[in-house]
């Protein structure tokens, strides 16, 4: 994800601070010192670093830092918040009208994700918003734009709207503005034409589009990828159009993510929706203070929650988790639960939404793990329905059978299925103590702990297993 390079050294050198005693202008140099180099590595504009660490150096220096019992703290505290107002202080959110249609145009270069982008707002209106939406396909440049509109609006049960390539943007907004009143849509996104560059002619264009919708929102889609460049194409569009918000896609690449945050201080156009992947549903809105956090390794835990509430089917997991402390659950549970466990995204992604964890982030091989994955998957997906439900009754030939189909080995199956049973009859035993009343509040915590223990445990072998 964008910022992780910037989140490990921010993370080691206010780790330095936490804990001393004093805060001196000696130690809070060196640590500044640090968070500079980083800021600089991560591509941060270099006036707005300069600003920063000044803002940050002043904060620190007054009293209630220098009397306060933690001082480290109260640093890390400092550079949060001066983070936050970085990204944006508050959340920016789409101005819906309460009568009329909200029109937002799509604006931004090609290969951006423009197209795409549109789609999954439109589908974030309807689901978190309750609106009806529709788009109009007035990219009449490249057929393939409007065919893919056309595709996404499908996956989404949204109407688009088009008059094809033989009909000027113009006349296919005006059109499709005067459709969307007469069929009761309330909200209507413009996905317009983009270049390889900025021009006039591109700029005239969306100017005459603006000028007829008079645009509610103008939303720039800009590709995290690009570095420094955000903040010159964000600022060459501003010259033209009133610009409301940007759409900041490829966020789960691996850039290094310094032109978001310089692009809101420079231009002052606050970075409203964040992509994180290629599916329609990876889109969000995007929340400073909690980008902050997780730039912080403080975690984030609201949108783990809400990630999970919108892509779990929680009355499933709900009842997994009744037949798991019943001891009754079987590898159709088990296949379930990994598949809604997927739909949250990458482990290591997970991990650093977690307080806490996300020092442990890197140590998870995605690779290995999505291997492994796939290695279970297969493996119950290789067996019958009988099978599935009474794995204690697989034999030999059986289990033979199953490595055939799934690709896997017959100790594979056998790993598995060992794993299996000592999960069942773990969470049974502590089903009957939780009915029994067995299972006191000192109990638990002392499993708890111990569990802790051997996590910890992996984890050391696991890193030493890295550094060797």
């Amino acid at each position: 994800m964008a910022f992780d390079t910037l989140s490990d050294r921010l993370t080691h050198s206010l780790r330095n601070m936490v804990g001393k005693g004093k805060l001196t202008d000696s130690n809070m140099e060196d640590m500044l010192k640090e968070v500079r180099l980083a800021l600089l590595e991560a591509d941060v504009n270099y006036r707005i670093v300069k600003e920063f660490l000044n803002e940050v150096r002043e904060k620190a220096r007054g009293a209630d830092v220098l009397n306060s019992v933690e001082p480290g703290e109260m640093l890390v505290k400092i550079v949060h918040d001066e983070i936050t107002e970085l990204l944006g202080e508050a959340q920016a959110q789409i101005n819906y009208k309460e009568n009329g249609i909200t029109t937002i145009m799509m604006v931004g270069l090609q290969g951006t994700g423009k197209t795409t982008s549109a789609a999954k707002i439109a589908r974030l209106a309807k689901v978190k918003s309750g609106r009806n939406p529709m788009m109009i396909a007035a990219d009449v440049i490249r057929p393939a734009a409007i065919d893919q509109l056309k595709t996404l609006g499908e996956q989404i049960d949204t109407e688009v709207f088009s008059l094809g390539t033989e009909t000027g943007a113009l006349e296919t907004v005006r059109q499709g503005m005067a459709y969307a009143a007469e069929h009761g849509y309330d909200t209507v996104l413009i996905d317009t034409a983009g270049r390889l560059h900025i021009d006039e002619e591109l700029m005239q264009e969306l100017e005459d589009i603006n000028a007829l919708v008079q645009a509610d929102e103008i939303l720039l889609t800009v590709d995290a990828m690009t570095g420094q460049d955000i903040v010159n194409v964000a600022r060459s569009f501003k010259e033209r159009l009133p610009l409301t918000g940007l759409v900041v896609t490829k966020f789960d690449g691996d850039s290094r993510g310094g032109g978001v945050l310089s692009v809101r201080r420079i231009t002052q156009v606050p970075i409203k929706f964040v992509g994180e992947g290629e599916k329609i549903e990876d889109m969000d809105m995007f929340y400073p203070e909690r980008m902050a956090d997780r730039i912080l390794g403080m975690g984030d835990v609201v949108t783990l929650v809400e990630r999970a509430q919108e892509k779990m089917d929680m009355e499933s997991a709900e009842r997994a988790a009744k037949k798991m402390m019943s001891g009754k659950f079987d590898l159709n549970d088990m296949l379930e639960q990994m598949e809604q466990i997927e739909r949250l995204g990458p482990l290591g992604g997970l991990m650093k939404m977690i307080p806490g964890m996300s020092q442990y982030s890197d140590i998870i091989n995605e690779a290995d793990t999505s291997s492994a994955t796939k290695k279970t998957k297969a493996i119950i997906q290789s067996m019958t329905k009988e099978e599935r439900e009474n794995p204690d009754r697989i034999r030999s030939t059986m289990k033979r059978r199953i490595a055939k189909g799934s690709g896997t080995t017959v100790t594979d199956v056998n790993r598995l299925l060992s794993q299996f049973e000592k999960t069942r009859k773990a969470m049974g035993m502590m089903g009957r103590m939780a009915e029994s009343g067995q299972l006191s509040e000192e109990k638990l915590k002392e499993m708890t702990d111990h569990l802790q223990e051997q996590a910890e445990l992996a984890q050391r072998n696991t890193r030493n297993r890295f550094r060797r």
